[in-house]
């Protein structure tokens, strides 16, 4: 049975599911050594923001499929080490976006209404109501910087408060944004437009200090800056600076460049500076959402699933893997079969997509084909976080094509593989029910199931020779479940697919090739 091990607090409905599929043992509070010690042990990792899992602990997992960050960053992860070594890294991009949205939210509220401050004071039994005149954000401009899920709805709702929307994202089209009600411009005007800017984007190398001394002096002397997404976007010794020298109105920050917040020349403001402990997360609702989000990736997996969030495998973002899904199968299958039909030692794939399967991400679609083309030579080894990496180190080309017009299916994908027994071919679809249909091989048309076991034949279309063939596997005690006949030209060459019930024994091969009219046969074990 597999094993997880949980090294967080995690909501009771994240364990819960996990149990279905695995032993679950929480573990709160580890040191680094004692999980380099443990962690062999387990098949999957789940945590949150407290754990930090290395290089060292990446590298002791000898075991370890899976590493899931109950949230939305995964900065405490050493995401190359794990895939380096094909360990998928999931986290839950969508789990806590209203809390997060709405904690922006309420810190461009609080900072205009001196909230804050203005609790402390009555509780110390002060009404100082001239001390705390505040600033309306009605008809305020909004600067929104990353208009992902989060972002997005912090415009929504501040468009709904009678907000004017400004926003910066390279990544979003100009239509997206006027979607959101945001004219959407360049970082500059941003910073020297706006009465209040929200950030909602990763912090990368390109993000980091991307607010520091220069932006902050374009900005107006009465703006006011809030963080809730990532501690380093913010150069913080420069909003110090800007803060004291009044080129700001005021800043709201959740995150920080080291937490838990040390000392800080932040603490010396008063109702200029909001600061909260990292609490964008900390809502019921998304504690539960994050739990469960994580966990069901991390059960799938142990089933043998994708993760819908893996930030580590390109191209497979939510998105594109609610449409392709039920394609991912498909293309391991295909994969599998045309690895072993051209004889392994593969130099060159080609990935065709073809009718509505060509108007969709190809990502996604060919990491799960070299996957499947993999599997034959590396078996367990191979997954969807390293099947790029294994490829390319052992020289495969991979090209990707598509072609709208084929419609034989509404989609169907054709890998085209050439390797140690020369170039193959295997096409697939999907029916309506999403059943796999193998349905040609080497360009002759065939209407087959793939299964377990399977016999392929190429071979000249002459009368007796299936029932050559059939005589021959029945002497060997070998039961034939189906067999099928795809042919181009009557009498030319044709291909005959039969599905096994046993896998066929050594040496019967060799024995259908000496039959007359056998040009090649080929067994594949899906």
């Amino acid at each position: 049975m597999s094993k997880v091990l949980v090294c967080d607090p995690i909501d009771q409905a994240g364990i819960d599911i996990l149990s279905q599929v695995a032993q679950v043992d929480v573990k709160i509070g580890l040191t680094a050594d004692e999980l380099v010690r443990i962690v062999p042990d387990y098949d999957a990792l789940m945590i949150r923001s407290e754990t930090r899992v290395t290089k060292e602990i990446i590298e002791a997992a000898t075991q370890l499929k899976i590493i899931g960050r109950a949230g939305v960053g995964v900065d405490n992860v050493d995401v190359p080490a794990a895939t380096r070594k094909g360990i998928v890294v999931v986290n839950s991009p969508e789990g806590n976006t209203i809390a997060a949205a709405e904690h922006a939210l309420a810190m461009i509220l609080a900072l205009s209404r001196h909230i804050p401050e203005a609790n402390q004071s009555v509780k110390n039994q002060q009404w100082n109501r001239k001390q705390f005149i505040g600033t309306e954000v009605y008809k305020k401009t909004l600067g929104v910087v990353g208009l992902g899920k989060i972002g997005s709805h912090v415009a929504t709702v501040a468009k709904a408060m009678g907000m004017r929307l400004l926003a910066y994202d390279p990544f979003i089209s100009a239509e997206r944004a006027e979607q959101l009600g945001c004219r959407l411009v360049e970082l500059d005007l941003l910073l020297r437009e706006s009465d209040y800017i929200t950030l909602h984007i990763p912090k990368t190398p390109e993000t980091t200090h991307l607010i520091n001394a220069e932006a902050l002096a374009k900005m107006k002397p009465n703006a006011r800056i809030i963080n809730c997404a990532r501690g380093g976007i913010i150069d913080e010794n420069a909003l110090v600076e800007a803060l004291r020298q009044g080129k700001i109105a005021g800043a709201a920050l959740d995150v920080y460049e080291k937490e838990p917040l040390g000392e800080s020349e932040l603490r010396q403001f008063g109702k200029e500076v909001i600061l909260t402990p990292h609490l964008g997360a900390s809502t019921t609702e998304a504690q539960v959402n994050v739990a469960v989000d994580v966990a069901e990736q991390i059960r799938d997996v142990i089933l043998g699933l994708p993760a819908r969030s893996a930030v580590n495998i390109p191209g497979l973002y939510p998105e594109a893997l609610e449409k392709l899904r039920p394609y991912l199968q498909l293309a391991e299958t295909l994969g599998n079969m045309v690895s072993q039909l051209a004889g392994g030692r593969i130099d060159f794939l080609n990935v065709r997509m073809q009718g509505d399967l060509a108007n969709n991400a190809s990502q996604p679609v060919v990491i799960a084909s070299l996957k499947g083309l993999l599997f034959p030579a590396l078996r367990e080894r191979v997954n969807y976080v390293n099947a790029s990496i294994e490829a390319k180190e052992r020289g495969i080309h991979v090209v990707e094509t598509r072609d709208a017009t084929i419609r034989d299916y509404s989609g169907s994908l054709q890998l085209l593989a050439k390797g140690a027994l020369g170039e193959h071919s295997v096409t697939g679809a999907l029916l309506g029910d999403g059943e796999i249909r193998i349905t040609s091989v080497d360009e002759f048309p065939i209407n087959v199931p793939p299964t377990q076991n399977m016999l392929f034949t190429l071979h000249r279309d002459m009368p007796g020779i299936i029932g050559r063939i059939g005589s021959m596997l029945g002497g060997f005690n070998v039961n034939i479940a189906s067999m099928q006949v795809g042919r181009k030209i009557v009498r030319g060459d044709a291909v005959m697919v039969l599905t096994l019930d046993d896998p066929l024994p050594d040496g019967i091969l060799p024995e259908i090739l000496k039959i007359p009219g056998i040009r090649d046969a080929y067994t594949v074990t899906l």
